[in-house]
């Protein structure tokens, strides 16, 4: 099987250590996203649905510059840095996946990053 790296700059970019996405076997596994709007190189907003939505925003184009979409996303992990804000993200989660959302997991943050409210990451269908 072969593995390809996927990279754009429509998303905030990767450190050196990791890959935005790769792709292997029909699947795209896109990293855990952060709510960087890569126009500016900050937290996109304070609030949980708008740091959501921007991660959103951030796997769209990682997975559009690999031919893929995101309603092709089959499973997604959700990395909240405060399980308080789960109701928040849910909110905007289900604008982006109103019928039929892809099979999701939770988790919480391992580290503090002050602002940082939630990463994403997702697997999707090529």
């Amino acid at each position: 099987m072969s593995r390809s790296v996927i990279r754009t700059t429509d998303a905030p970019a990767a450190p050196p250590t990791y890959s935005q996405a790769t792709r292997a076997g029909g699947l795209i596994f896109v990293s855990g996203t952060s709510p960087v709007d890569p126009a500016t190189g900050g937290f996109a907003g304070e609030t949980v649905q708008e740091q959501t939505r921007q991660c959103l925003t951030n796997i769209r184009a990682i997975l559009e510059s690999a031919g893929s979409s995101i309603d092709k996303v089959a499973s997604a992990t959700v990395i909240l840095a405060d399980e308080e804000d789960f109701a928040g993200m849910n909110e905007e989660w289900l604008r982006w996946f109103p019928t039929d959302p892809p099979a999701r997991q939770g988790a919480k943050l391992p580290v503090r990053v002050p602002g940082l409210k939630v990463s994403i990451a997702v697997i999707a269908e090529a």
